[in-house]
């Protein structure tokens, strides 16, 4: 079985992300760069299975910059065998759409892959579309919201998790399938890993290597675009409620005037 795990490289939570004057695009220059912290789950995801099917294989792709790399050898060092990083300044200011179709592209180029792993949803944009997309440019299954997985012969399996309960899912592979944040926890590398890691094939694709005309990417033939935007706004303290008897009576009355109720 050959896996691809999707991943993406994303500014730090922990630091203010701001969007450029120039463009509104995400400033990815002006903080830390990390993998995303869904994406990890994937990969260990996509390494569960390999562990336990004999001659399997998985391979990271990745549409980024070319300090994405880094993020590629930490999703290398858990474990992964190889990768494919998709990097061209052309790429810059890509919808959702136009992504899944890149990343359909860089796909393309894994020979015989059966099963895509991507996160569910990336924290820089919170689309949470990419993976059903590429699904279907590709016009295979999409299960999604899975925090257990597995593969049976030529069927995966999902246990998929919702706000709506609990659920089986199954396809026959090929198939997409897109984990959740209550999905495994995953693997901290270890120092052989993070050294093997440095020698593993990484195969850097530009647009023509990937055979994507120009015209179907970049901020410039973009199906959405941002037009404004604003700080958000600070926290503001909570109003306090004094119980005299009728504590119950003004939770209420506040709950129903912020529509809560």
């Amino acid at each position: 079985m050959k896996i691809v795990a999707l991943i993406k490289q994303v500014p730090d939570t922990y630091s203010e992300r701001k969007l450029s004057d120039s463009d509104q695009t995400l400033d990815r220059e002006g903080t830390e760069a990390v993998i995303d912290e869904i994406n990890e789950r994937a990969v260990e995801a996509a390494l569960l299975l390999k562990e336990a099917h004999d001659d399997s294989e998985v391979v990271v792709v990745s549409m980024g910059p070319d300090r994405a790399t880094d993020a590629i050898r930490k999703a290398l060092s858990m474990g992964a065998d190889s990768a494919v990083h998709l990097s061209d300044e052309a790429l810059h200011g890509s919808c959702a759409v136009q992504t899944a179709k890149a990343l359909s592209k860089a796909i393309g180029t894994v020979d015989g892959w059966n099963l895509i792993v991507a996160g569910e949803q990336a924290s820089d944009g919170q689309i949470g579309a990419v993976p059903a997309m590429i699904a279907d440019v590709l016009g295979v299954p999409s299960l999604t919201h899975v925090v257990e997985l597995e593969v049976s012969g030529s069927t995966v399996t999902a246990k998929r998790e919702t706000d709506d309960g609990v659920t089986r899912l199954s396809a026959e592979l090929p198939a997409v399938v897109s984990i959740g944040e209550k999905a495994n926890e995953p693997r901290y590398p270890s120092f052989k890993g993070i050294m093997a890691a440095k020698k593993k094939p990484v195969s850097t694709l530009d647009l023509a290597g990937a055979g994507i005309d120009p015209s179907e990417v970049g901020l410039a033939h973009a199906l959405t675009s941002v037009t404004s935007a604003a700080p958000k706004p600070p926290k503001q303290a909570g109003e306090k409620v004094t119980d005299e008897g009728d504590g119950g009576a003004k939770i209420a009355e506040y709950l129903v005037g912020q529509k809560l109720i």
